[in-house]
Order: structure tokens, then sequence, then C-alpha cells
């Protein structure tokens, strides 16, 4: 093979090669994408090693209930006595569990709906964007309650109610950008060269607009974590005596104004804020970066 057939392949990779590297280096300098990376990190160790490092049994109650903060219980006892810390640090599980397998099955699903509709056009576009719309009408909550009842509430069938959730709106982001780029040069010069359409889409214009994928991805993992949570606050979700953070607000909720007991809620819902909170400030920082 003669050495101009290779330039035009080895060109484009090693500028890829270098634009990953200087993505990296200018992540790695933003105090808002590294502070949100360790808290993720933090609550990601809390889900693989929490029910190990928690002081008590996150499952088991104690004699004493609804004990306030103190040097042998550090965030208090709930109603059944059980240690808020060790819930909590256990209860991150649950949340990283589904919310982060959700949201890949949608970030994958959205992205193969986008790029068809979005480089096809014409009726398969009208049909798809008509059912995404008619999906994007009914709030979330309801259609994820509606769904849960009728297929349960198990982990896996929880994973697959919020990807449903979150599959037209990745589809939404996706298609948009294909078609910022359908009519560039590359893509009409693939076509000349016979370019089936799976490849020109997959091949040619995907890596080109993954960019809007990973901040939509990031974005859609914040609001899944906020589903997920809603879904057990509401009693759809993870069920007891599995510890999850949201779970626990809804049980020990009406313990704040009957008797002021405000650490059974309060810790759990830092847990959430500061999960969202980290996935926020990740999605920000790496959208600082891409829009250099």
């Amino acid at each position: 093979m003669s050495a101009a057939a290779v330039l035009p392949d080895v060109v484009p990779t090693r500028v890829r090669a270098h634009a990953r590297r200087e993505t990296v280096r200018l992540l790695a300098r933003s105090p808002t994408f590294v502070i949100g990376t360790l808290i993720v990190l933090w609550w990601v160790f809390c889900a693989f090693f929490g029910a190990s490092i928690a002081p008590h049994d996150p499952d088991a109650g104690t004699a004493s209930t609804l004990v306030a903060p103190s040097g042998h219980f550090l965030l208090g006892t709930d109603t059944l006595g059980r240690d808020v810390l060790s819930r909590v640090l256990a209860g991150a599980r649950s949340i990283l569990t589904i919310a982060p397998a959700a949201t890949a099955l949608a970030l994958i699903a959205g992205t193969s709906i986008g790029l068809v509709t979005g480089y096809m056009s014409g009726w398969v576009d009208d049909v798809v964007s008509r059912l995404t719309e008619a999906l994007l009408a009914i709030p979330l909550i309801v259609l994820a309650v509606t769904i849960v009842v009728a297929v349960g509430h198990s982990t896996f069938s929880l994973i697959l109610v919020v990807a449903v959730l979150f599959t037209p709106l990745v589809a939404r982001t996706v298609r948009a950008a294909v078609l910022a780029e359908r009519d560039l040069d590359y893509v009409p010069a693939a076509r000349l060269r016979g370019e089936r359409s799976w490849y020109v889409m997959f091949v040619e214009i995907l890596p080109n607009v993954t960019g809007p994928i990973i901040v939509e991805g990031t974005v859609r993992l914040g609001y899944a974590v906020f589903t997920v949570a809603g879904l057990s606050f509401l009693g759809f979700g993870v069920q007891p005596p599995t510890a999850d953070w949201a779970a626990d607000i809804s049980t020990n909720y009406g313990l704040i104004t009957s008797g002021n007991y405000w650490w059974t809620v309060l810790f759990p819902a830092i847990a959430i804020a500061s999960l969202v909170i980290a996935i926020n400030m990740i999605a920000d920082g790496i959208t600082q970066v891409l829009e250099r």
C-alpha cells in the first residue's frame, strides 16, 4: 500500500488523538469537573463497599430508636433503630445501579434513533418525531409510575422504565446535532464513495456528534437519579428493607413535624443532593471544555 493511501487515514487519526488528549488535559484543570468527579467517585465507592465500611448492619435495627447524632451513632438512628450513617453509605448502591444503567440504555437507543431520523429525514423522521412528541407530552413521573405498576418493581424493570423515559429526550438532542452535520462536505463525500447509510451514520457522523451526546448523557444521569429517587419516595422504586436514600426519606419525613427528628431525613436528602449536584458539575465542566 502506498504512503498516499495511508496518509488520509493516519492524519485524521492523529488529529483526533491530539484532540482527545487536549480535552482530557483541560478537564483535569477544571475545578468544577474535578470536584464533581471526586464526589461521584466517593458515592461509587460507597455503592460497592458501603455495606462493608458501615459501622452497623444497614438493615438491622437496634434497641436505640430515634437517637440523635452522637458519638456512638454519628448520624443518629431512625424509627426502627437502624443506623442512619450505615443506611446512607449502603443506600448508594441501589440508585447508582439503576440510574447509570438506565442512562446508558437511553443513550444507546436514543443515539440510534436520533442518527436515523436526523440522517434519513422524510417519513421516517416525521413518524418517529410525532411518537417522540407524544411521549414527551406526558409528565415523566406519571408515565414512570404507570409503567412500573404494569411491569413491577424489580431492579431490571426500573432500569427499563427510566431508559424508556429518557430515550426520546436523547433522540431529540442527537437528531438536532445530526441535522447540523448532515449537509457538511464530508457526508456527501461519503455518499459519493458509495458508502452505505449505516456506515455514514455510525462511522462518519457519529464521531462528530459525540460532544453533545456526552453532555446529554451526563445531564440525563442527573435527571435519572432524581427520577429513581422520586419513584422510591412514592413507593414504586426500591422496596424496604433494602437501604435506599429516597425510601428512607419517605419512611421518616413525617417525623420532622411530629417530633423534630430532622436527622432521619436530612442526611439521606443531602446524599441525593450531593450526587445530583456533582453530576451537574461534571456536565458543566465538560460543556465549558467543549465550547472552547
